[in-house]
């Protein structure tokens, strides 16, 4: 039997999961604390399921809840998506306009794109850049965003993929804390330094150990996952740690230790659903951005 459910039920039960309430989802619905019960409970009668338990700490999730989870934020994706492709293949005669997600790192998207961004606001003030940073790949065939900066060759199909070329990882200090603490000029030499790195595993780092395994987490008396903290805490003197090369000569500047003994490369991509070849705001931003990522990745090497 087919059903025909709201997609504002599965809208609201989405929220019940993130927020962990009823009262949590309402107030970032924008509607009363009542809607939202009257929505999960007719989603629940609707498809014959017990999708949450009330526990002292709010509602539970049934594992029957955390299974829809992930077809509900694949709809949930999929109607931004369609509002974002609407607003997007409209040009009126005030210009080109749209709303464009773009995904990336913590540090493309903090140190990189905000110039691309500038530039494409100046020109076309009616764009709408929804810049999203997160080191996690986001899926672009799920529609979590439209374009992606991606340090990984992409595997899906059904994306357009420019290969902008190899951003080199080195090991940094600033040159205030070299001047207190001498440059190290070999690994012993180096291990003997206040050293800042990550606290967790990650995919990433297990790829960069496999290449230089003494830098385990140990080594890190200064820890964070954060890498714009890690790039920060360099910048203010606390200790040597990894950076992008191309960002030595960003504002402070930082000097490069031991480049013979420490290069890791990543290969970088800029990529888009192919669906999106026809949005003209897309291609734009999507042009914005590969310029700037490839004067930034071809910029003189320390």
């Amino acid at each position: 039997m087919k059903l025909n459910i709201p997609w504002e039920w599965y809208r609201t039960f989405l929220a019940v999961m993130k927020e962990g309430s009823l009262s949590g989802a309402a107030r970032v619905l924008a509607i009363t604390q009542p809607t939202a019960g009257r929505h999960i409970a007719a989603l629940e009668s609707a498809l014959g399921l017990v999708l949450f338990t009330r526990s002292q700490t709010g509602l539970q999730a049934t594992d029957a809840a955390v299974e829809l989870r992930g077809h509900a934020q694949a709809m949930e994706n999929t109607a931004m998506m369609i509002e974002r492709s609407a607003a997007s293949f409209g040009s009126g005669a005030t210009g080109l306009r749209g709303v464009v997600r773009v995904a990336a790192s913590e540090i493309i998207g903090t140190e990189v794109l905000p110039s691309a961004i500038a530039r494409i606001k100046e020109e076309y003030p009616q764009i709408t850049v929804e810049l999203v940073l997160s080191n996690r790949v986001q899926d672009l065939l799920n529609r979590e965003a439209d374009i992606a900066v991606r340090m990984t060759t992409p595997v899906q199909e059904q994306l357009i993929a420019r290969r902008m070329g190899k951003i080199e990882i080195g090991l940094h200090a600033a040159p205030e804390y070299l001047s207190r603490q001498g440059v190290p000029e070999s690994i012993d030499a180096l291990f003997t330094h206040t050293l800042v790195g990550f606290d967790t595993m990650t995919p990433f780092i297990l790829q960069a150990l496999k290449q230089y395994p003494q830098l385990n987490r140990d080594l890190f008396t200064v820890r964070t996952d954060s890498d714009i903290a890690q790039l920060n805490l360099i910048r203010a003197g606390a200790g040597i740690g990894m950076c992008q090369v191309q960002l030595a000569d960003f504002s402070p500047p930082l000097q490069r230790i031991m480049p013979d003994y420490f290069a890791f490369h990543l290969d970088t991509w800029l990529v888009m659903h192919e669906d999106l070849r026809n949005s003209q705001a897309c291609k734009t931003v999507f042009d914005f951005l590969a310029e700037d990522l490839e004067s930034y990745i071809n910029r003189t090497k320390r």
